[in-house]
């Protein structure tokens, strides 16, 4: 039978995705619930369309195969770059150009890097990867944490996908008699790559040098991306190609752009190929190491079900009951996302390169070594979410943050590429670190308070370190002025500018800082650190109740406008950046005079559609009510977010998703609770998406909530109780839930029954 035209297709897709079996059945497993899908086309949530420009309307998420964290990801190709905002799949693109072995932090604008692509094709093919793809549709597409598994049209070609921690196994069925030919191609846009095919060994190894962005521009990082490749049957010929150049009988090619190798194999039909892969940052023979380890006697099938089991494991960390389908996928892919990065660096035996460039391997022993920290994003949501439901695992999160500082001998703002970048603002890193440990997930010992306190006091003295990423933005202004000048234009940095938003988001990482200075018992400095994380008052304007720019004479800038982007605030507005002050919203409360003009601006805000879910900056907003005494407010603002902001379609999710942020948000909403400041313990609460939600904790405890009605719609609380404890002010402490219990919300329908 004829197919309809591929757009008709894509459009019925679209309109049926999420359907079927994913929404009217009840899945015993967990990871099946899961939709990698949902985020991978342009967003259409309201935010998005009202606020978003170019990538932020788009969740920039991948339908990713790997495990938790796990060091390299696999996913379809539809785009032939490792670019700076570009992800290697779009929903809406019509052709994959192969299958990648992957870099990209999920959800972000920056690069992908040390990436390579396989492609299976039969007949004679054009070598040019964007000749040789196929069209694909979405109805011959399957998508989970685990599996991936697609059709290839053009050459009658089924593809099947599933992960290791550092390995991928990928599956070509052929389904006709011809010869089958495997492209593989490491993505050097730099021309850089290297690979060497080594016929007797039935191997192709190779590698793509990591460049830098931020800071660097196209630096080499010091490392790159290895790979070794092994295939379940020998090869009936082989060759290298450049351009549209085939090198039949020849092993190996390197430094070209648009290079690569390729193996033919005689098949009968029907038949499949199986390519393990081993990866590493390291180098070869720990790739393969890493291979020999993690694949050695496991077959395809075997590493799907292990890695179904283990994705299982992971979703059931947390477990909702009552509410839809929709509600459940979407939460449970929220999950997903959440469990991808930081990435594993380290190999099988602890190696990896040191941070920063340094010639030397490090070894991690026991622990596992991250990388790939999208802080100023995550420290919001993600990482407390960690310290709630995986604390061992952030434990060594954070421990890698500090080896970082020892190796770098300054601590990361923003560690992607294991180097150091100037990328966006802030000094979030600290607060990471800050809210593990006033939580009791990790102890920090003097070396690890000196770094920190070196970040927050010092500068480096030479400009060639600042220049590459070492030290925070603008500190000497920060701290000789209590804010960041206008006439500081911040030019070493990827963001230049920006002044309030440092100003605010410094007097912040000032706050949790000294939070570990008053529990490590420095006084001095927790009370030098306190005093300034209220310099957030030294940007506000009094005469246009809002923050703003400021000269060094004290003046404040006529450059304003409370709805408009301006140069001094990052990816926003000034009355989008208002609000972070979650350190000190009462001191905020009465800088705006008094709670009843606080509470008609908060007002003024959400009814003008100024709040924008898709950047992190607001995020925090929505819960705000509950410090100002209007609870229900809060409430009936996170549940339309929930509804509004979140679907399980292509585009269904607000904004750069940024290394799982949006989706924590999505999880501790659903959940009824917030972590506003992270570095401190509270929680704010607010009614829960679901009828009951299980969280597993340390040394077997569970803390149980419960919202009986929850998943009707309603949407008032007459009650909480802790236990045996009324919960008078919407706030409970990380110190008390971590013990387990359970978290009993009363709901009611009638408004009046409002506390």
């Amino acid at each position: 039978m004829k197919r309809p035209p591929i757009a008709i297709l894509s459009l019925i897709a679209a309109l049926n995705f999420g359907a079927g079996d994913r929404s009217t059945t009840t899945q015993s497993s967990l990871a099946d619930v899961v939709n990698p899908l949902i985020g991978t086309a342009p967003s259409r949530t309201i935010s998005a369309l009202r606020h978003g420009e170019g990538t932020e309307n788009n969740a920039q998420v991948i339908p990713e195969v790997t495990v938790p964290f796990g060091m390299t990801n696999w996913t379809p190709q539809t785009r032939v770059t490792e670019a700076k905002c570009v992800a290697p799949y779009y929903y809406s693109d019509t052709l994959i150009s192969g299958f990648r072995g992957t870099h990209w932090l999920s959800g972000s604008c920056t690069q992908d890097y040390g990436s390579f692509t396989l492609m299976p094709v039969t007949g004679s093919v054009n070598c040019l990867t964007e000749k040789r793809a196929s069209r694909y549709f979405h109805d011959n597409e399957i998508s989970s944490p685990y599996y991936y598994s697609v059709f290839l049209e053009k050459y009658n070609i089924r593809t099947e996908i599933t992960a290791t921690t550092r390995c991928g196994l990928l599956r070509f069925t052929f389904g006709r008699s011809d010869r089958g030919t495997i492209f593989i191609e490491p993505n050097s846009d730099f021309g850089e790559g290297s690979l060497v095919i080594i016929p007797e060994k039935k191997e192709i190894v190779g590698f793509n040098p990591v460049h830098r962005i931020y800071q660097g521009w196209g630096k080499r990082a010091g490392f790159c991306g290895y790979f070794v490749a092994q295939f379940s049957r020998g090869f009936a010929s082989y060759g290298v190609y450049h351009d549209s150049t085939r090198q039949t009988g020849n092993r190996e090619i390197s430094n070209l752009k648009k290079s690569g190798g390729f193996v033919s194999f005689a098949l009968a039909p029907s038949e499949n190929i199986t390519v393990k892969i081993g990866t590493s940052f390291t180098s070869a023979e720990e790739a393969r190491k890493n291979l020999e380890r993690e694949t050695n006697g496991l077959d395809f099938d075997a590493a799907k079900e292990r890695l179904k089991t283990r994705w299982d494991a992971m979703l059931s960390k947390v477990q909702v009951r009552g509410g839809s389908m929709k509600s459940r996928t979407n939460f449970y892919t929220a999950l997903y996302h959440a469990f991808i990065l930081p990435r594993t660096y380290n190999d099988v035996d602890g190696s990896y390169p040191s941070f920063a460039g340094g010639d030397s391997i490090c070894n991690s022993g026991d622990h596992t070594y991250y990388c790939d920290f999208s802080l100023w994003d995550t420290y919001r949501a993600l990482h407390p979410l960690f310290n709630l439901v995986i604390p061992e695992i952030n434990a060594d999160m954070v421990r890698s943050l500090l080896l970082k500082a020892e190796e770098g001998g300054w601590l990361p703002i923003y560690p992607c590429w294991n180097s150091y970048t100037a990328e966006m603002i802030g000094d979030h890193a600290i607060s990471v670190v800050a809210d593990a440990y006033v939580k009791n997930v990790v102890t920090l010992t003097e070396k690890d308070y000196s770094y920190l306190k070196k970040n927050a006091t010092e500068t480096p003295n030479e400009y060639r370190e600042y220049l590459d990423g070492k030290g925070v933005r603008a500190l000497r202004s920060y701290i000789k002025y209590g804010f960041i000048p206008l006439e500081d234009s911040v030019n070493e940095s990827f963001h230049r500018g920006e002044q309030v938003s440092r100003t605010l988001e410094y007097a912040y990482d000032d706050f949790a800082l000294s939070q570990i200075s008053k529990k490590m018992g420095k006084e001095d400095d927790y009370t030098y650190f306190l005093e300034r994380s209220r310099n957030y008052r030294n940007v506000y304007d009094a005469r246009v109740a809002c923050v703003s720019g400021r000269s060094i004479d004290g003046t404040f800038t006529k450059d304003f406008s409370r709805t408009a982007r301006m140069p001094y605030i990052t990816e926003g507005t000034p009355g989008q950046y208002l609000w972070y002050v979650p350190q000190d919203v009462i001191g905020l409360m009465r800088l705006m005079g008094g709670k009843e003009k606080f509470n008609e601006s908060l007002d003024q805000f959400f009814a003008s559609g100024q709040y924008w879910h898709g950047n992190e900056p607001d995020q925090q907003v929505p819960f705000l009510y509950v410090y100002s005494g209007e609870p229900w407010k809060t409430r009936n603002v996170v549940r339309q977010i929930l509804n509004e902001e979140y679907d399980n379609t292509p585009g269904g999710l607000s904004g750069n998703d940024d290394a799982g942020q949006i989706s924590a948000w999505y999880i501790f909403a659903s959940l009824g609770m917030y972590p506003v400041c992270p570095s401190s313990q509270e929680y704010v609460l607010t009614a829960p998406a679901f009828e009951e939600s299980v969280v597993d904790l340390p040394e077997g405890k569970k803390l149980i909530i419960r919202a009986k009605g929850a998943s009707e719609g309603t949407n008032h609380v007459s009650a909480i109780h802790f236990g045996q404890t009324s919960v008078e002010n919407f706030q409970l402490s990380h110190s008390d839930l971590v013990h387990g219990g359970v978290l009993e919300f009363t709901m009611a329908r009638d408004p009046g029954a409002e506390n």
